[in-house]
């Protein structure tokens, strides 16, 4: 009894804060389970909505015996001009209601700070989503290391980094391709491809940026979701940015392991599995196109057309997920009035809202998956070997696309030239053509030795990515220097 209290004592407890986005709160979730996993006592900071819709992938660890709990808030909606239910960013039905949802989710500092104060001993670690600069301001006030998670890889911090410093950028004008200098590998980009903190030209968001760059760089260090062997160099230079904090402890995504676990995780899938499986099951070998372009999607009827008439045309099996925001319904009516569906009925599978992607992309069917290149699916195509068609949006997209066609070999693009932000959909039109589409389609699924080569550079980073989290794996080794490094501070800290 007396080692089980001196284990008890000896536990560390780390307070994790996502931030109210699909693609950071999915893997901050499987992060709390892997630190769980390693031993750590792990408090969630979520909010009634949000904890049945993400947080019940985590039941079955819980009654495991896995210590996390979750510290649930009621959510300010009123307050903030908010719809009831709506607690992350794909739920909002217009997405000028996205300010006041990040202002929601900030005002919660108060009663997190509440929560510390009554502790004691305060928790050792605070784990927060990019964003979140409130974080910074509580971590300083009851003295707690914080890091940052932002789900991003190496390769994208180490351009965000090289941008930064060197601005490069900004004796550009918006589609004169230029070099990020000092990087392993010639990437080029466009200040049209540039995420929104180096291309919006607001005076907001600059000084967001601004205020953002000093966050991260104040945190005691960044939890990566990527693998080292992935890209080995990058993970180099950016351990010395970071001066030997930063800790790449994924693919996050292969903690769920179980196919119940895989089905749940995001969302309640809208698609029944045994209808999802025995459809994939009726398929050949590697033969299937899997098209899904990201949980917060809000892509431009006009332009899923394109999309439609190239899977259609490619004469692919595919797996199509529909979704187009608050114009779903005018997709929805393109399909039933042109006859699409009843059209391709042979050989394609539509799926309406959330899609079990993780299910699919493990499916032996699954042979290219079309992507928009978020860092969550990028690396869920990795972890399963495929070969990708690359179709950045926003964000940081386009950077992933570098990394995964450029510099793994292991994807083929589209050819969009310029990001199309978050919202402003509506202005951008038609990018990207069918017959563009159709083609990088083909390039992946086809045969022939470029194709072949693709496919089994696909496989070999998916056996990596798996011998990474596994005991002994790079992965699983950063996840306990993490943990230690966080016990060397707060045993520093006690002793002082």
């Amino acid at each position: 009894m007396a080692f089980e209290e001196s284990q008890e004592l000896d536990q560390l407890h780390f307070l994790v804060i996502p931030l109210g986005s699909p693609g950071h709160y999915i893997p901050t979730i499987d992060l709390a389970k892997l630190l769980a996993q390693h031993g750590v006592r792990v408090t969630i900071v979520t909010t009634p909505v949000n904890a049945i819709r993400f947080g019940s992938i985590l039941d079955q660890a819980i009654q495991s015996g896995l210590p996390i709990s979750f510290l649930e808030f009621q959510f300010p909606y009123m307050k903030f001009g908010i719809p009831e239910g709506c607690e992350s960013i794909d739920d909002l039905p217009d997405t000028g209601l996205a300010h006041g949802l990040f202002l929601a989710h900030s005002s919660l500092q108060q009663k997190v700070e509440e929560y510390i104060e009554k502790l004691n001993p305060r928790p050792n670690c605070i784990v927060s989503g990019t964003y979140l600069l409130w974080t910074d301001e509580t971590a300083k006030k009851f003295q707690i290391p914080r890091i940052v998670f932002d789900g991003m890889n190496c390769f994208t911090q180490m351009c965000n980094h090289v941008l930064h410093v060197s601005k490069v950028y900004e004796s550009v004008n918006g589609s004169e391709s230029f070099l990020l200098p000092g990087l392993p590998d010639r990437i080029e980009l466009t200040r049209a491809q540039l995420s929104f903190i180096f291309n919006s030209g607001s005076k907001d968001v600059k000084s967001f940026s601004e205020k953002l760059q000093l966050f991260e760089s104040e945190a005691f260090g960044i939890v990566i979701n990527s693998f080292q062997e992935l890209e080995q160099e990058y993970s180099d230079a950016y351990q010395k940015v970071r001066k030997g904090k930063a800790w790449c402890i994924g693919p996050l995504s292969l903690c769920q392991k179980d196919a119940s676990e895989k089905v749940q995780r995001g969302n309640r899938s809208s698609i029944d599995r045994n209808e999802c499986i025995m459809w994939l099951d009726s398929q050949e070998k590697e033969s299937v196109i899997y098209a899904c372009l990201g949980s917060i999607s809000r892509i431009e009827p006009a332009q899923l057309i394109e999309l439609a008439l190239a899977l259609e045309s490619s004469k692919k099996p595919f797996v199509w997920v529909v979704r187009a925001g608050h114009k779903t319904e005018k997709i929805e009516k393109w399909i039933d009035e042109e006859g699409f569906e009843e059209r391709t009925k042979d050989r394609a599978l539509l799926i309406r809202g959330w899609a079990p992607q993780l299910l699919v992309l493990s499916h032996r069917a699954i042979g290219g998956f079309l992507t928009h290149c978020g860092w969550n699916s990028a690396l869920e195509g990795i972890c399963a070997g495929i070969p990708m068609v690359t179709w950045p949006q926003f964000a940081e997209q386009f950077y992933n696309e570098k990394l995964l066609v450029q510099v793994l070999g292991i994807g083929v693009s589209v050819g969009a030239q310029k990001v199309v932000h978050w919202g402003e959909e509506e202005k951008s039109g038609v990018i990207v053509k069918s017959e563009a589409l159709r083609k990088a389609i083909e390039m992946v699924m086809e045969d022939g030795k470029e194709s072949e080569d693709r496919r089994k550079r696909a496989k070999e980073h998916g056996k990596m990515a798996s011998d990474a989290i596994e005991e002994g794996g790079s992965s699983h080794w950063n996840m306990a220097r993490l943990i230690q490094d966080i016990r060397n501070q707060s045993s520093t800290k006690t002793s002082s």
